[in-house]
């Protein structure tokens, strides 16, 4: 293997919603730059900061049909019961519910947590709130997806954050989606929430850090446990 093939493919890949950003950036510290100096190398880092937030790492997803992967890189911010966006038609009852956080340093490339149909993109208007409080999965913009497989259903939810200010999502309903493939980016720190079917144990615990496309979530095939919110480690 010669040496550019190694470098090559030690390169992470930059997802195409990035490139507008990123040659944005550049010119601007081209033309900044020219007539002050300074702030040249200023706007050549922040540059390279958009290369580095709009990253698109390639992922190895844990192989079982009964397996929920996270969607997002981030830390665990909420565990527990919560009842799912209306919008999204998965009942009035609490359901179980995992939320990602998402900070500007991590990677914001979303990927399906389960493997299926789409029954429903639902996007909703909103504030923008930080992402990190419990409120926030009410109160802020969002887009819902439901993914169905068979009798099982997983909602997963993009939503805006303080900085944040645009939610794309590159699916439509009808459409059947793969467990780990892209789904949608938001820009430029936000959160994900995942819905899990009555009684499902995640495995996950708050202040985790997770892998979008590695980290399993949960596996539906074990136990069920009765419905009791669960409680923060500090």
């Amino acid at each position: 293997m010669s040496i550019v093939d190694s470098v090559t493919k030690a390169m992470v890949p930059i997802h195409r919603e990035g490139w507008p950003f990123i040659a944005i950036a550049l010119v601007a510290t081209l033309v900044i730059g020219w007539f002050i100096d300074p702030l040249f190398w200023i706007g050549l880092i922040f540059t390279g900061w958009v290369c580095y937030f709009f990253r698109d790492p390639r992922r190895v997803t844990p192989v079982g049909d009964s397996l929920v992967i996270s969607p997002a890189d981030g830390v665990v911010s909420h565990v527990g019961l919560a009842r799912p966006p209306v919008e999204l038609e998965l009942g009035n009852e609490p359901l179980m519910r995992v939320s990602i956080f998402m900070n500007v340093f991590n990677c914001h490339v979303n990927r399906a947590p389960f493997g299926g149909r789409i029954t429903r993109v639902a996007y909703r208007a909103g504030k923008f709130l930080n992402a990190d409080l419990d409120k926030a999965s009410e109160d802020n913009e969002r887009n819902g997806l439901v993914i169905e497989a068979g009798d099982t259903r997983i909602g997963v939810v993009q939503i805006a954050g303080l900085v944040a200010r645009r939610i794309v999502c590159f699916v439509r309903e009808g459409e059947t989606i793969s467990t780990g493939d892209r789904f949608g980016l938001i820009r430029f720190g936000s959160r994900l929430d995942v819905y899990f079917p009555v009684g499902t144990v995640p495995k996950v615990a708050f202040g985790q850090t997770m892998i979008a496309g590695e980290t399993i979530l949960a596996d539906l095939t074990q136990p069920q446990a009765p419905s009791q919110p669960l409680t923060r480690v500090s």
